[in-house]
């Protein structure tokens, strides 16, 4: 088995299932607006900059650091709830390492709190049959160990979903600055539904964990941090006791969010 640093942009990815056909799509409310984020003052939160004048501060809805980044000067697409009840109605959902004058911005998705919903219903309409196979149930929140698990599938299935930011899988440009290092060490959560959905397996037929990427990306790596050892450990012990790591590549653009393609993850 191989493993490869995630910290190398020159690591090769996995090998890829070709694009599904017709690409299934989720189309946003209204399409998002454009700005360029001028600062992020805490992790909740991202000062964009619409232009004219117009400065806002919206809601960050990514909980963790994303790719170790100064996104301040990058563009960005946000989503307006249109809830006069919430303290910061807009959401940033996505951010391009593109320049903001670029014509063409590739972009990344960043909305954690929202990738739930997004599979929820690709595993509905049936576009993540390649992880699960055809789909008669799908439960949310279901309890397992001293845990909740994103999804049961079929009675039979847990599925759990991790949309990962700390480090971004994909090329930083050179003018794209970096923040300084910083410790993360918090897996605790991630380990402990790993083992509870290997223990899963002695009752239910199959345990996934689907990696879900909103960008153009080389391929998942666990984060090079200060436990990677004890997670390669923890994967390898669940991974010899049946659970399935997966990978999904969605794409974000300022009308919807599309299924690009899964496969499973055999490096990592």
């Amino acid at each position: 088995m191989v493993r490869i640093a995630n910290d190398s942009p020159a690591a090769p990815g996995p090998t890829k299932a070709p694009p599904l056909s017709g690409e299934p799509f989720i189309p946003f409310a209204e399409p998002l607006r454009e700005g360029v984020i001028l600062a992020r003052p805490n992790r909740f939160i991202m000062d964009v900059d619409f232009g004219e004048g117009e400065v806002v501060r919206c809601h960050c809805p990514a909980v963790s650091r994303i790719g170790g980044l100064d996104l301040a000067g990058r563009p960005c697409l946000v989503s307006d709830s249109h809830n006069p009840k919430r303290k910061m109605p807009l959401t940033v959902e996505a951010y391009s390492l593109a320049q903001p004058e670029d014509a063409v911005k590739p972009w990344i998705g960043i909305n954690q709190n929202a990738s739930n919903r997004y599979v929820e219903q690709f595993l509905r309409e049936g576009a993540l049959e390649a992880v699960t196979g055809p789909v008669s149930t799908v439960r949310r929140e279901v309890p397992l160990g001293d845990s909740r698990l994103d999804f049961l599938v079929n009675d039979n299935l847990y599925l759990e979903v991790k949309t990962p930011l700390v480090q971004m899988q994909t090329e930083i440009p050179a003018y794209v600055p970096r923040l300084p290092e910083a410790p993360f060490n918090s897996t605790e959560r991630s380990l402990r539904h790993l083992r509870e959905l290997a223990a899963s397996l002695e009752t239910n037929e199959r345990a996934v964990i689907l990696y879900c990427l909103y960008y153009d990306n080389f391929g998942f790596r666990f984060y090079h941090g200060t436990t990677y050892d004890e997670v390669l450990a923890t994967v390898d012990t669940c991974r010899a006791a049946g659970v399935e790591l997966w990978q999904a590549d969605f794409s974000v653009n300022p009308e919807g969010v599309a299924l690009q393609a899964c496969y499973p993850l055999e490096e990592w």
